[in-house]
């Protein structure tokens, strides 16, 4: 900091001057300190039109377009817009964005220019489904996604489909009548698919037809799909954060123009957001391991029996056909929430327990929803007079390697908070993502530092933990980081 000139003033005015500073000097540091991974890089497809919850999720998107690439916003038909896509809707919430876009980068200066997204906006196929691809039938969608499989990016290209998949099919048919067999597989090695469901027949042609090709779904029947828990209501869960007043009052009322634009439910809140919450770097989520979860779901790579999709189900009537190979579907969780406790530790576990797909996105539900009301906040105040996630530091590796017996050290204390806020700590064991499923304790949680021993094993095995860093800013605001503990078995437990 430089002080001199401040020094030759009257000595109040220089307080006052150097007060007003630091504020301004933090957010420079944001500006600038949080580029330091690859942001992923994504192309949505989008129905948006055909249902409000496409709006919703876009909105929240385009507040994290400072954390992803968002190479291109297409939109599509689907089984509930067959007719036209409708781009148009996006481009009105670009100009909305276009509003807010300069007091958003005073927060992070990665936020793009809405003139780059505005670019970047285009019209997928015209018609529903696989009848509306074929030679000939490219659109301004699939062009695109051409486009940016033949840039020269060592990034995986994420597709993120909100809707009807055909101009992905598009892409992948123009692909393979005109480069050789090695090149289109090239192509579709870049891809990562992460599907709401299936929205039209091109989902499981795309599968079926490319079996290497990377994708999430839950296919069948909507009642069966992981991303309903971003809306589901359970007894038991506190529902607040997705609740019609909740919603109203720190989402869609006097959160400037993108928090206005924001709509109604209809069917569900934001079922399409789950198809990019797991590429925010938030500590928490790696986007190519599904199967170790984070504010995305958590899925498993498998061959699905086709009775567990409950085919006869709502679909929208999309046929529902046996899978040919495994891909990343459904996986379950056993959560049991946290609740706030009034005196001692300041949450104590519920007596509730919840198993199945939908428990993989319950348990961060609430901190994702607090995260999109900070950053609505970030539209509307400047960067001192806002909330920002803390910063989760680990005083050890990311992955340890132990021996059974082992005392394991877990410290986050180094954590800290870019506003100065109070932090609170909770270490979890995660057993889902790890081979050793039973359930480690340790203890009093909420922590930053503690330990406990490692289990015996007779093979080795690898447990996560998760350390979760709230602050107690308005709204609070959670970030992570997960430990990987390697156990490797006693060396005369290997020799029985």
């Amino acid at each position: 900091m430089y002080v001199a000139p401040l020094l030759r003033l009257p000595p109040a005015l220089a307080w006052v001057l150097a007060l007003l500073w630091v504020p301004m000097a933090w957010a420079g540091l944001a500006a600038t300190s949080l580029a330091t991974e690859p942001l992923a890089r994504v192309i949505v497809l989008t129905d948006i039109g055909g249902d409000p919850d496409d709006t919703q999720s876009l909105v929240r998107l385009l507040l994290y377009t400072n954390e992803i690439d968002v190479r291109a916003l297409v939109a599509t038909t689907s089984v509930h817009q067959r007719a036209a896509p409708r781009p148009g809707d996006i481009h009105r919430l670009i100009h909305r964005y276009a509003a807010v876009e300069s007091m958003l980068r005073q927060h992070d200066n990665r936020y793009p220019r809405a003139a780059v997204l505005r670019a970047r906006v285009a019209a997928g196929q015209a018609g529903y489904g696989l009848q509306a691809t074929g030679p000939g039938i490219d659109s301004p969608g699939s062009d695109l996604i051409v486009r940016e499989l033949d840039r020269p990016d060592a990034r995986p290209l994420w597709i993120s489909v909100w809707g009807g998949a055909n101009t992905l099919a598009q892409a992948l048919q123009r692909i393979s009548a005109s480069r050789s067999a090695e090149a289109a597989a090239r192509a579709v090695a870049k891809l990562r698919v992460y599907a709401i469901s299936d929205q039209d027949d091109a989902g499981a042609w795309l599968r079926s037809t490319y079996p290497q090709l990377f994708y999430i779904v839950s296919p069948g029947s909507y009642a069966q799909a992981t991303w309903g828990g971003m809306f589901e209501v359970v007894e038991g869960i506190d529902n607040t954060a997705v609740s019609n007043p909740w919603l109203a009052r720190h989402i869609q009322q006097g959160r400037g123009p993108l928090g206005a634009a924001y709509p109604d439910v209809a069917w569900g809140m934001e079922g399409d957001t789950p198809a990019f919450l797991s590429l925010i770097a938030n500590g928490l989520n790696v986007p190519e391991r599904p199967d170790w979860g984070g504010w995305g779901g958590r899925y498993e790579l498998k061959l699905p029996r086709l009775e567990d999709t409950d085919p006869t189900g709502f679909n929208g009537g999309v046929p529902v056909k046996p899978e040919t190979r495994p891909i990343w579907t459904n996986a379950s969780d056993r959560y049991r929430p946290d609740l706030a406790a009034p005196h001692g530790r300041p949450v104590q576990p519920g007596e509730r327990e919840f198993v199945g797909p939908r428990a993989t996105l319950w348990r961060w539900r609430d901190a994702v929803q607090n995260d999109l009301a900070a950053r609505l906040l970030w539209t509307m105040r400047p960067y001192a007079r806002a909330n920002h996630p803390p910063m989760v530091r680990l005083a050890h590796a990311a992955e340890l390697q132990v021996t059974s017996g082992d005392w394991v050290t877990l410290d986050a204390s180094a954590s800290t908070d870019p506003d100065g806020d109070s932090l609170s700590t909770l270490w979890f064991h995660y057993p889902e993502p790890g081979a050793w499923a039973a359930t480690i304790s340790l203890g009093a949680g909420n922590l930053a530092r503690l330990a406990f021993q490692a289990p015996e094993v007779q093979r080795p095995q690898a447990a996560h933990f998760v350390v979760q860093v709230r602050d107690k800013g308005e709204p609070a605001l959670t970030r992570y980081r997960r430990v990987i503990v390697r156990i490797r078995p006693r060396a005369d437990s290997t020799a029985r």
